[in-house]
């Protein structure tokens, strides 16, 4: 196609898309180092047709069919998904927006309701990711949303799910979600609050291995072994445990509340920006984060640097249930032209308390990243 934009009567129609590819060097505490070609470590790789109507009179109709996919293997990004990133028909008009379909939540980082602001490395970037370690939501089916129009740069936007994987149910058996949130942009400020909820009735998710519950250190003291003292034969008898599935009702999520807060400063050659995150969910993680974060130019590309300190509860966890988690992360985008850029990565996690011996990179591990991305 020689042209990606194409007109049918009164409506623009667009195919768009971005390809990211690179190499991931990384290693999770007690694991073995890896080295592997990664699909949209970053951004994900993704193609999409949107389109827009003029209805006349200050009114249009818009649709958004966006599918994920994986770059080094062509498989879809979420199986059985024909548009897995996003899925949407909506009206605008000076009331406003007002849509319905599968679309990221407000606090995603993706999609065409997002408005997270506050955190420079977003929620790409793997173990850097605002969402790696603390709470988030991420895609939702069954949506309904609608944001108002600006008012002197503030914008509100409302979202629910009447079932976050499916609503085939009574409404009292579906999983909802809920999300109201404000976001100021005007002059050289950036700023979002947002609160979001997910009720998980009814809720029975895929099978979770042990090991994705319990580490090795509450592992060792179940079985009346001392955690500081293990031997190579009760370390490979974890590993063979932390394999063993667990049912659907042993892993079933609980109700989670969210606030996510955001703020940037836009001071021309930088911005720093200050994120916070209060998450609480019954029979899990109770914590709250921070983030202290930059956007500076550099040499014709972007640096992005952001360090973040979480601490709170995870009653998942038997024992000792307080958690403590940082990580520091940098990228440097360099754009080859308007379309095309080079992506380096280098990040750091680590954990103490109940989360020390957690055997994933985003909490006790590092990444290195080297990478292109192409949109088109």
């Amino acid at each position: 196609m020689g042209a990606s934009t194409v007109a049918f009567a009164a409506s623009n129609v667009t195919l768009y898309g971005v390809i990211e590819e690179g190499v991931v060097v990384q290693k999770a505490k007690h694991q073995d180092t890896t080295v592997s070609l990664k699909s949209g470590f970053d951004q994900g790789s993704r193609w999409g047709i949107r389109g827009v109507e003029e209805l006349g009179n200050g009114y249009s109709v818009g649709f958004i069919l966006e599918q994920g996919f994986n770059a080094d293997n062509g498989d879809q990004a979420v199986a059985g998904k024909q548009f897995s990133r996003e899925s949407i028909l909506y009206v605008t008009g000076g009331f406003g927006r007002f849509g319905f379909g599968r679309t990221g939540t407000l606090a995603s980082g993706a999609q065409s309701n997002n408005i997270l602001t506050g955190w420079a490395l977003g929620t790409g970037f793997g173990l850097s990711a605002w969402t790696s370690f603390g709470g988030g939501f991420s895609r939702t089916d069954n949506a309904v949303f609608y944001k108002t129009p600006s008012f002197g740069g503030l914008t509100i936007s409302a979202m629910y799910s009447n079932g976050y994987t499916g609503d085939d149910a009574k409404w009292s058996k579906n999983n909802h979600y809920y999300g109201i949130g404000a976001k100021y942009e005007a002059n050289a400020i950036k700023s979002s609050l947002i609160f979001e909820a997910m009720d998980n009735k009814g809720t029975e998710v895929a099978s979770k291995t042990a090991g994705s519950l319990f580490n090795i250190g509450q592992w060792a003291v179940v079985e009346g072994y001392d955690p500081a003292k293990l031997t190579d034969a009760q370390k490979d008898e974890y590993k063979a445990w932390a394999k063993t599935s667990l049912d659907d009702a042993t892993a079933a999520k609980k109700r989670a509340l969210m606030i996510n807060y955001g703020l940037e400063y836009n001071m021309g050659a930088w911005t720093p920006m200050f994120a916070y995150q209060w998450f609480n969910q019954d029979g899990g993680k109770k914590t709250h984060m921070f983030g202290l974060s930059a956007k500076v130019g550099v040499a014709g590309g972007d640096i992005l640097v952001g360090g973040r300190y979480l601490f709170g509860h995870d009653e998942a966890l038997t024992g000792d249930d307080k958690v403590r988690a940082w990580n520091l992360g940098a990228a440097y985008i360099y754009p080859l032209s308007k379309r095309t850029a080079l992506k380096a990565y280098a990040g750091y996690a680590d954990s103490s308390k109940g989360w020390k011996d957690k055997e994933e990179v985003a909490y006790n591990g590092y990444q290195l990243y080297l990478g292109m991305r192409h949109s088109f």
